[in-house]
């Protein structure tokens, strides 16, 4: 029998407590992608999306180095800023079903569309401060993501609206060493934020509160009798944190036409600290309660009240290397880059409710890959040609996945072109398209132990534009 029904006084509780916990645990770190494997984001570079990131560190002329590979600043002789600004459009259709506790059919749409059209903004500038020392600073966005599925959706006790970014300001120097090698290194500040709603399945709270196993041990029908089946809530969670990072690498001129170049950057630990906010039906407040003392709750503190919450909360490290051949007409590079994301194991979150226990969701990430080929063909001094491939493998997996994150493995192809309008100004243009496996959602539960079973087509597009001027 389901653990649900085996709940004592104290562990309806529990249960209450829990979902509440989950909620906000599910809230504080439940991100989606975008580009690169999870809630990655590569997109802060048109030019080297062009290439689908192949050659990011090493084709040379892109001022976004200082904040993905500092020690290729180098090759910036003078002063630059650049401006890049990326449209990502990403969809998420879901097909599939839903059931509650007791095995009964969660009414609802499909959602929607749960994807939408973001920009994603970037600044950099660097400038040579002698013939060895360049330094730079950077502001731009490594992980985010935003989806709304349909308030009414089967999968509404999971997710309905999702917003989540982590916005880096960098400050990078590079020193050469020889006239062929230099190193760089930077300093990260990251502030991460979330908002996050999902509805919460009252009738579920019930059960756990008042049914079968717990010190009343009411009959289902009893309970759905005082709180029908469909009697939601809604939960709205925020929060943020501001942490530190850091990066080092290095860069190699091989020879005339060959460079190769390998960064790492740190991975940032966050305790995000949010509240948690919450829609109850005055049915629900009421019967609440009424339990109160017959369960043991604190009569001034219940659940599914205002209450603040922490967690910890960990952004992955990120090895990057990159290479780059130039001939008088084309050049063309590759790029492989790993993502630890086993940081992401689980999610704890403690409460400042005194009377609420902590909670844990499991997610159990594992490491992922990207590669990418690609190159540039000068068509004529002034205008350059651009395409790549690439290939991202996803941390996430059928049986954790839920539609927050409902990620897999995908396909990168891209083209983009460059202008050199004048001796000083530069503009780059990139569009890239994205295929993305069939992802499955094989019975993922919310914390009220409703069940979502199907999968998601997901599919993307990214349109990108920059200016660079030296001066």
């Amino acid at each position: 029998m389901h653990t649900f029904f085996r709940n004592t006084a104290r562990g309806g509780r529990s249960f209450a407590l829990t979902a509440l916990g989950l909620a906000v645990a599910g809230a504080l770190a439940a991100p989606h992608q975008a580009h690169a494997s999870s809630f990655q984001l590569k997109e802060d570079t048109a030019q080297a999306m062009g290439r689908a990131y192949a050659g990011s560190a090493t084709a040379g002329g892109d001022v976004s180095v200082v904040a993905n590979a500092p020690a290729a600043m180098s090759d910036l002789k003078g002063t630059y800023f650049q401006a890049d600004v990326t449209a990502i459009n990403f969809s998420a259709n879901f097909t599939g079903t839903a059931h509650d506790v007791l095995g009964n059919s969660i009414g609802g749409s499909n959602g929607g569309d749960g994807g939408t059209t973001m920009p994603v903004p970037s600044f950099f500038f660097t400038t040579q401060v002698s013939d060895r020392w360049h330094v730079g600073a950077s502001v731009t966005v490594p992980f985010g993501f935003k989806t709304e599925y349909d308030n009414n959706w089967v999968g509404r006790y999971n997710s309905i609206y999702s917003k989540f970014e982590s916005l880096d300001g960098t400050m990078s120097a590079s020193f050469d060493v020889t006239d062929t090698f230099s190193l760089g290194a930077s300093a990260i500040a990251q502030r991460t934020s979330a908002t996050l709603t999902n509805a919460i399945n009252f009738s579920s709270v019930g059960l756990g509160l008042a049914g079968p196993g717990t010190s009343l041990n009411l009959p289902p029908t009893v309970v759905y009798g005082l709180i029908p089946p469909g009697t939601d809530g809604l939960a709205r969670i925020t929060g943020s944190s501001w942490a530190w990072g850091w990066q080092v690498g290095a860069y190699w001129k091989l020879d005339p036409q060959d460079r190769f170049s390998f960064n790492y950057r740190s991975k940032i630990k966050h305790r995000l600290q949010g509240t948690a906010n919450f829609n109850v039906p005055q049915n629900v407040s009421t019967l609440i309660g009424q339990l109160a003392p017959v369960l043991g709750l604190n009569t001034s503190q219940l659940p599914f009240q205002h209450t603040t919450g922490t967690a910890d909360f960990t952004t992955p490290a990120v090895a990057t290397a990159s290479y780059w051949h130039q001939e008088d007409k084309f050049g063309f590079g590759a790029d492989l880059s790993w993502t630890e994301w086993d940081v992401f194991k689980n999610l704890t979150v403690n409460y400042g409710n005194p009377s609420q226990p902590s909670s844990t969701q499991v997610f159990n990430w594992h490491n992922s890959w990207y590669f990418a080929f690609g190159g540039d063909y000068y068509l004529t001094d002034k205008l350059t040609l651009r395409s790549g491939i690439g290939y991202d493998k996803t941390p996430t997996y059928a049986a954790t996945r839920e539609p927050r994150v409902p990620d897999e493995t995908r396909k990168l192809l891209s083209v983009g072109l460059g202008y050199k309008a004048t001796d000083h100004f530069t503009i780059n243009a990139s569009y890239a398209h994205i295929f993305v496996n069939r992802a499955a959602i094989n019975g993922v539960t919310s914390a009220t132990d409703d069940t979502l079973t199907g999968s998601f087509d997901d599919a993307g597009n990214l349109f990108a534009l920059s200016a660079v001027y030296k001066f």
